[in-house]
């Protein structure tokens, strides 16, 4: 089977191009805006912007992939809502430029959605949550899902939350970015009042190597097994990673005036995933205890 993932060079990609790497039964092309790929040999690689309509099709067009896995993203979700038309073109366009050269190839397309396409009252939401996007990320998550449910190609949207993990040269993700403050005793302010699932970046690769694998279509909620407020996360990773507890300060959203709204009572049930894809994801003890170790503390 034939993969070409977008976003290769990502948290997600890079997580995305080594479990499949590992699996004899993929062809795998890696794709980025960036000039080089993570990874200094081992596999095809080109350069690609995904709002570049043209040479996306340039692309797959000469690869003819089976499967297109869509990890490029702009997902800074405070500056979505100041660089509207820039988030846009890459959230939607971009994912509307891989449709239509999916269609012409006969290609599946795995994307990947968020919570954030709720509002956040209810949580948490299954597969079948009607949407209520907050902010314009959220807006932008949900009208890439509607493009792909209303196309008529083959597709797998998978709807995640806060995710972490390592990578090389990557942007840091709320974990790494904890770790660090506290390692060089600045205090940091933690939210009570966001409450979610957290997800290590393997249980979303691996769910998504299942979906290739079985060939699965429609919506798939992919996070970590237990729910709990942000701020209980940032005690469980003082926990894990030894670090002062004393300079975690719990506040309230509201008193961080984001741009963003933030869904608060949010999170995604993975009741059809345990089922559908055959695995229990890592609660977030498991998912810290790994990555403690994938760092070599």
């Amino acid at each position: 089977m034939k993969i070409l993932v977008t976003g290769s060079n990502g948290l997600l990609g890079q997580s995305i191009t080594s479990i499949f790497t590992r699996e004899s039964d993929f062809d795998i092309i890696l794709t980025s805006a960036e000039e080089k790929s993570f990874l200094s040999y081992g596999h095809h690689y080109e350069m690609l912007d995904i709002t570049k309509k043209d040479d996306v099709k340039r692309i797959t067009d000469y690869y003819s992939p089976d499967v297109v896995i869509n990890c490029a993203a702009y997902t800074i979700v405070d500056k979505c809502e100041t660089e509207r038309e820039l988030s846009w073109k890459i959230n939607v366009d971009g994912v509307k430029n891989l449709i239509i050269a999916a269609r012409r190839n006969k290609s599946k397309i795995i994307h990947y959605s968020s919570d954030y396409v709720f509002d956040g009252k209810n949580g948490p939401y299954t597969e079948e949550s009607v949407p209520n996007p907050i902010s314009f990320y959220g807006r932008e998550k949900l009208a890439s899902e509607n493009a792909l449910i209303t196309s008529d190609i083959n597709f797998a949207i998978i709807r995640t939350v806060v995710l972490y993990g390592i990578g090389v040269g990557i942007k840091q993700n709320f974990v790494l970015w904890f770790i660090d403050k506290l390692r060089n005793n600045e205090p940091v302010n933690i939210v009570t009042d966001q409450i979610s699932n957290v997800t290590n970046i393997d249980d979303l690769a691996f769910g998504t190597l299942k979906i290739a694998e079985k060939d699965l279509r429609g919506i798939y909620n992919i996070a970590g097994e237990d729910i709990l407020s942000r701020y209980e996360f940032a005690l469980k990773i003082c926990d894990v990673f030894k670090l002062n507890k004393d300079l975690v300060r719990p506040v309230i959203t509201a008193t961080l005036n984001q741009p963003a709204p933030r869904p608060l009572k949010s999170g995604l049930t993975t009741f059809k995933m345990q089922s559908e894809l055959g695995f229990k994801p890592m609660d977030s003890l498991e998912g810290l205890r790994l990555l403690k170790t994938q760092l070599g503390y």
